[in-house]
């Protein structure tokens, strides 16, 4: 516990700086042709973009001194997002320059941003109206050769809500606060159940249980600080301190989650006190890990997409998330493994055979889980119109609503049970 609690600390901190839907790129002597300075935003009609820049410096490589001559060489620009395939393919041809190609924002050659060059100002901020809407990135393109760029640029992206005010969500997330309190409400609601019904039936209960309450409280809160992290950045731009409140509760609630399953699929406190070699190996190894990367992937999302290889290691964190979940699918075949084998052996068929289908059912729904969660959830963010992103979210809640109330019915406390009925001679 005091492990993860520092953890949870140190999780705190490096997030205490995040900036929400207001960003802060730092571009520190890069010589990319094309940096992105934001993940995708949806901008509705009349949506607007303000980037301020200041701390604007160049630099020659291999000891060149020739002073820059073509300004129009740097610049800025809104892609659409179905656009990043024809922006590769003119990477690939260096006789061209992209901002050739694009609708440049505005480039190092605008007169107040050669002020901000020289120091005659300290910022230059630039306003643009997006007029027809649509799911745009942010760049920068730099077509001078082994010419390295560094500033630093406050980025806000917004529209204009019916009340005439700044709504920073993107088109598609303005749905996401009902989402997250309609949630929060369920799953404080079936937690507090859940609770009743482990105290009506303590002479059943487990440690089991009490982790299984524990998850559905974290659960819950995770969920109240979602919605007020969205309440907050609409009207703000910053979560307001939120941001870290969710992070520990994810901390926490990820920690939960993947033990809950690892000692249901092994019979752990049911038919016997211990975990087995194996058994404990994957704790050992999978959770840290799957924490580590649930952290990574925390920390890569807060920085800024204009950080070298950002979008390559937020994946390659997925990725390892992803196999943290499938590893812990191991104890459960071990268990109907072993099931099958004491049904055929032990002169008990019927009972063993009634446990055995109850494990294949756990197995089959987690699979279900991290198939849904993991990868048709991500599906459905990258091939939706952007409009109804927040159907990504809703289906995962409501994923994870089933699941849990699946795993809650099945694995009650009650003398009925056929889980229950293990007996402590059965040794998986």
């Amino acid at each position: 516990m005091a492990r993860a609690t520092l953890l949870a600390a140190i999780l705190a901190v490096a997030v205490a700086s995040a900036s929400a839907k207001i960003h802060h790129s730092i571009v520190d002597k890069d010589d990319r042709p094309l940096i992105p300075l934001t993940d995708a935003f949806g901008f509705a009609e009349g949506g607007k973009l303000d980037i301020t820049i200041r701390d604007i410096g160049l630099y020659r490589l291999h000891g060149s001194e020739e002073e820059v001559k073509d300004w129009e060489n740097f610049g800025f620009f809104l892609s659409p997002v179905e656009a990043d395939a024809a922006l590769e393919q003119d990477l690939t041809d260096s006789s061209k320059c992209i901002l050739n190609d694009v609708n440049n924002l505005f480039t190092f050659k605008d007169s107040s941003v050669q002020n901000v060059i020289q120091e005659k100002l300290d910022n230059f901020t630039f306003h643009f109206v997006v007029q027809n809407g649509g799911l745009f990135y942010l760049y920068f393109a730099n077509c001078e050769q082994d010419t390295p760029v560094s500033f630093d640029t406050r980025i806000e992206m917004y529209n204009i809500n019916a009340n005439g005010r700044k709504d920073y969500l993107s088109v598609g997330d303005t749905s996401l606060d009902a989402v997250y309190w309609t949630m929060f409400a369920v799953f404080t609601l079936g937690t507090v159940l859940w609770a009743v019904w482990v105290w009506r039936n303590k002479q059943y209960s487990h440690k089991v249980h009490y982790l299984m309450f524990a998850l559905g409280a974290f659960k819950a809160l995770t969920l109240l600080s979602q919605a007020l992290m969205i309440f907050y950045i609409e009207r703000t731009g910053s979560a307001d301190g939120w941001n870290i409140a969710y992070y520990v509760f994810t901390f926490f609630r990820g920690i939960l989650f993947f033990v809950v399953i690892v000692l249901i699929g092994t019979g752990w406190s049911y038919m016997k006190p211990f975990l087995g070699e194996k058994e404990a190996r994957i704790i050992m190894i999978v959770i840290p890990l799957q924490v580590f990367a649930n952290i990574a992937i925390i920390i890569t999302e807060e920085e800024s997409p204009s950080t070298k290889d950002w979008f390559t290691w937020r994946d390659v964190f997925h990725l390892v998330d992803i196999i943290c979940c499938c590893a812990i699918l191991f104890p459960i075949v071990w268990s109907i493994k072993h099931l099958r084998e004491a049904s055929q052996t032990d002169g008990k068929a019927a009972r063993n055979l009634e446990k055995l289908t109850l494990f294949r059912q756990f197995y089959v729904m987690v699979v279900v889980y991290i198939y849904v969660t993991r990868i048709v959830v991500y599906l459905l963010k990258s091939t939706m119109q952007y409009e109804y992103s927040w159907v990504s979210a809703a289906v995962e809640e409501l994923v994870t609503l089933a699941f849990y109330v699946w795993t809650a019915t099945k694995f009650r406390p009650t003398n009925e049970n056929p889980y229950l009925k293990l007996q402590q001679e059965i040794e998986l």
